[in-house]
């Protein structure tokens, strides 16, 4: 049965829509205005950063957005407890590490996604060859697993990626952390451009989308992306009003 967060999508793509997914650090002074203004300003769902000690995926930008979140006392549970209250009538999905999940227990942190409202997982350091444990759990749950595919995985590992996937595909535009670059990586057509070909799954392109421009290069190949650091750079300097302004103007640009 394929879930909320896939469906929504595959409905939005059935339509002629790009997708567009903003990062959010939960925990962060005003997430969840921010929440609502890129909502308001077209995001097609939300994923919600789980601040994490030592965060392997992501650049200086979100780190700091994350440091900031602990230091204000924000904690899994807490980020959860108040995404509750979003309601904002788009999917929400997670992105947290590994030792989160593992933590508080496969079944219990499903439990704690669905009660919260959430209706997908994005787990980067877990994986595709440990994910079974994580993956049963979460099905058996509601939960939808993102799996990310990097540029550089051999084309016979793409398949069984896909195949485990759920709500998306996750296209790694490069290799490397997070952040805003001065133009969309090579990689970035060339391994959605291979995952296209090989699923109807949507596949939409993260890591290294940095402004507008960027994000409609992208949607020439992918059915959407995902837009982070440059997402948490406008709340950081200018709240919550500032992202919902940039993903307006993301948005115009991918509608084209």
């Amino acid at each position: 049965m394929t879930g909320i967060l896939e469906t929504a999508l595959r409905d939005k793509r059935a339509a002629g829509r790009k997708l567009l997914i903003p990062y959010i650090t939960g925990g962060l002074a005003g997430w969840q205005d921010a929440v609502r203004a890129v909502t308001a300003a077209g995001a097609d769902a939300i994923e919600i950063g789980l601040p994490f000690s030592d965060p392997v995926m992501d650049g200086p930008v979100i780190q700091q957005a994350s440091q900031m979140a602990l230091e204000g006392g924000a904690t899994p549970v807490s980020i959860l407890d108040e995404a509750r209250s979003l309601d904002v009538g788009i999917p929400l999905a997670v992105m947290t590490y590994y030792n989160t999940v593992h933590h508080a227990g496969h079944e219990r942190f499903a439990h704690q996604l669905i009660a919260a409202g959430v209706v997908a997982a994005l787990v980067p350091d877990l994986p595709l060859e440990e994910s079974g444990p994580w993956c049963a759990a979460a099905d058996e749950a509601g939960i939808e697993t993102v799996m990310f595919a990097a540029p550089t995985a051999p084309d016979e590992r793409l398949p069984r990626i896909v195949a485990r996937a759920r709500g998306f595909v996750y296209s790694v535009g490069l290799l490397g952390v997070t952040g805003e670059r001065g133009q969309l990586a090579s990689t970035a057509a060339s391994l959605a451009r291979r995952l296209k070909a090989i699923t109807d799954m949507p596949v939409l392109i993260g890591v290294g989308v940095s402004n507008a421009a960027q994000a409609r290069q992208a949607v020439q190949v992918a059915d959407g992306v995902v837009m982070g650091a440059s997402v948490i750079k406008r709340i950081l300097d200018g709240g919550a009003d500032a992202a919902g302004d940039y993903i307006a103007e993301v948005r115009a640009a991918i509608d084209e």
